[in-house]
């Protein structure tokens, strides 16, 4: 792909005409309204009890500023991800991975396509096009189809809300970094009351960065997203939204033995909803989301060729659909309603001057329909009752063959929520989920025997408190859970230094852990905050540790704010991991030997000129130390990593943002 000059490009063009167009007034504002700009690097402490999370995925965040959805997660207690280079990692949470977090962009469902998960759902997600961001830990809802049963993620665009007076609103944003990185944003809607278009724009670019002995990590992407909405609102109460949006790129992969050289996505969805029908009946949605994937790897586009150069292209067309009804009759409110998923995969393999190039293979077929309802009881103005149930039928046919499997899952959860007096806020809820193998798990047992797993089925704990009282705040969240037919992949040591995947199997396991925060403000600019996680599992089948389970870590944010600008420092710490079990792990990524601890420092200031501009800077492994994660992937042997040797994660990375609202 073709990486034009800065000053060239017409996305560059738009964002400094708007900042023209801002600056002119930025005088007027600058003593108008109180702004303390921070820049985000961990999960705030002040939560819903810590069981839910908001973050505002438009704020600038430590390190460098996202360029997908994995990475801006990891932000969040509790996440971790599986990196590849320096983009498109996949995301776990709580040792947890793949179809066990519930990833979703505005209530819909868009599923990679790679056998691998080259291109994670996640990897189709630029975090700064949405408005909010809302972790759910644990089976904590019933909400979405095939509930995930460690967490569920959701990333939201807001309906506009235009007025004649200002038919417009706009933000834009542009990030320059270390090692050839380039970010841009931009979002623009105009409308009036009654109806809106808006669109998104995005584009970031990255060459190869350098570790902290300064050697060069094959890790350069670029990539773009483009997504336009047209919306109606006949009424106050009445909204109408028709979407489209398109997206590509590549990404050059220092753990794979071969690159992502195309990341094509188009998606196109209608939403509805209808508000205040009568007393009861309090909101009426529905949506229909279709999004199709076009997913090329290869492994001599972006690196020398070896000997056999060879890509793979794979698709994945999926189709979504959900219409829910939301009542309240006195103290109970109600969300009930279904939803159902279609989606098919395919693909083909062949070699660098094949031509033709052969037609795509459709190989696994999945479909799903579910009923779900959702209950919120006020027992008295301090207590809550939260419950609800749900029903997945779930039907996969093979196009390879004659196979057929058919599941009905069922999951549900009971919660209470409490308010304390003193700044004391509590929960504890008990969630059951049962889940059928999905795509990966299934492409890795031998001639895609549909049968061969069974559901997995997990039933977890969850409770938490949140604490403020006057300078301080506190909050947990812990688990623990019982996974009955856990699904495992294990992995094949050969003479000749390469890996073999073999057949996924069932065990039984056990989970438990916890993130934690605490901060203070010590006077009225001087704040600090410390915040851990830590996750544990049991392979209790064969009484070994659960593999691919990151080690406990820690974060010491210190922070000093005025009222148009802030600096701030950020410790992590991460312990050495010694629970392994070696050659074992998921779809990605498996245990290949203990890790060794590390500490990174990182410093940042923002600076707010005026209510439409405002600057950050960082740098990130202000030191420049050498560690790599543990749960990056082994190097590629073509870069020169032995098979069990890790990559390295960035060196000291400098990076500034503008951003801008008109």
């Amino acid at each position: 792909m073709t990486r034009p000059q800065f000053l060239l490009q017409p996305m560059t063009a738009a964002i400094l005409i708007a900042t023209a167009s801002t600056f002119a007034n930025a005088q007027d504002d600058i003593q108008t309204k109180k702004m303390a700009p921070i820049v985000v690097t961990a999960q705030d402490t002040k939560t819903a009890n810590g069981l839910i999370v908001e973050a505002d995925p438009k704020q600038p965040i430590q390190p460098v500023p996202a360029t997908d959805g994995a990475d801006y997660l990891q932000s969040i207690m509790g996440f971790n991800a599986i990196k590849n280079g320096a983009t498109n990692g996949d995301v776990t949470f709580r040792g947890m991975f793949g179809s066990r977090i519930k990833i979703l962009t505005d209530g819909t469902e868009n599923l990679g396509a790679c056998p691998a998960r080259m291109d994670a759902p996640t990897s189709y997600i630029n975090p700064e096009s949405y408005d909010r961001i809302t972790v759910i830990k644990g089976p904590q809802t019933v909400r979405y189809a095939n509930t995930g049963s460690a967490a569920t993620v959701i990333f939201d665009r807001e309906p506009e809300n235009l007025t004649t007076d200002k038919p417009y609103r706009g933000q834009a944003s542009v990030l320059i970094g270390s090692y050839g990185r380039l970010d841009h944003n931009v979002e623009a809607a105009m409308g009036d009351e009654t109806k809106y278009a808006r669109i998104n724009a995005n584009r970031s670019v990255s060459n190869d960065y350098q570790d902290g002995n300064g050697d060069s990590v094959h890790s350069s992407w670029e990539r773009w997203n483009a997504d336009l909405a047209l919306g109606w609102k006949p009424t106050q109460d009445s909204w109408i939204e028709l979407k489209g949006g398109k997206g590509n790129g590549e990404a050059a992969y220092a753990g794979r033995t071969m690159d992502g050289t195309q990341f094509q996505r188009e998606s196109l969805g209608l939403h509805a909803e209808q508000k205040n029908l009568t007393d009861v009946i309090k909101k009426v949605e529905a949506q229909v989301d279709y999004s199709y994937n076009d997913h090329i790897m290869d492994n001599y586009k972006m690196r020398t060729p070896p000997m056999m150069p060879m890509a793979m292209e794979v698709t994945r067309r999926t189709l979504n659909a959900r219409a829910a009804i939301t009542t309240e009759w006195d103290r109970l409110n109600v969300i009930s309603g279904v939803d159902s998923q279609r989606n098919k995969h395919a693909g083909n393999m062949y070699m660098r001057d094949a031509n033709p190039i052969p037609p795509l293979d459709g190989d696994l077929r999945f479909e799903s329909y579910g009923a779900f309802s959702e209950w919120t009881y006020r027992l008295n103005p301090n207590h809550k009752l939260v419950a609800g149930g749900r029903f997945d039928h779930v039907k996969v046919d093979s196009a390879e063959n004659d196979q057929q499997r058919t599941d009905t899952n069922p999951s549900g959860f009971i919660r209470i929520e409490s308010h304390h007096p003193h700044g004391l806020n509590t929960y504890a809820g008990i969630g059951y989920v049962e889940r059928s193998p999905d795509y990966w798990e299934i492409s890795r047992v031998s001639n895609n025997l549909l049968n061969y797993l069974n559901t997995e089925k997990t039933t977890q704990l969850d409770l938490g408190f949140e604490f403020e009282q006057g300078a301080l705040t506190s909050w947990v969240s812990a688990y623990a859970g019982l996974i009955n037919d856990f699904i495992l992949v294990p992995y094949q040591s050969n003479p000749n230094g390469s890996v073999t995947i073999l057949p996924a199997r069932n065990i039984d396991a056990t989970i438990a852990g916890a993130e934690a925060g605490v901060g203070y403000k010590f006077n009225e600019h001087f704040q600090a905050d410390l915040s851990a996680m830590y996750a544990w599992g049991e392979n209790t089948t064969d009484h070994k540790p659960l593999p691919q389970i990151a080690p406990l870590e820690g974060r010491l944010n210190l922070r000093y704010v005025q009222e148009k600008y802030s600096l701030g420092l950020l410790w992590r710490a991460v312990a050495e991991q010694n629970r392994i079990s070696l050659n074992e792990g998921n779809i990605v990524g498996y245990d290949m030997s203990k890790s060794k601890g590390f500490s990174t420092f990182a410093i940042n200031a923002a600076y707010q000129y005026s209510e439409v501009l405002g600057f950050s800077t960082g740098i990130d492994n202000l030191l420049d130390k050498t560690y790599s994660e543990h749960l990056n992937k082994s190097g590629a042997a073509l870069f020169g990593y032995a098979a069990n040797e890790q990559f390295n994660n960035v060196g000291r990375n400098y990076w500034a943002r503008v951003s801008m609202k008109f």
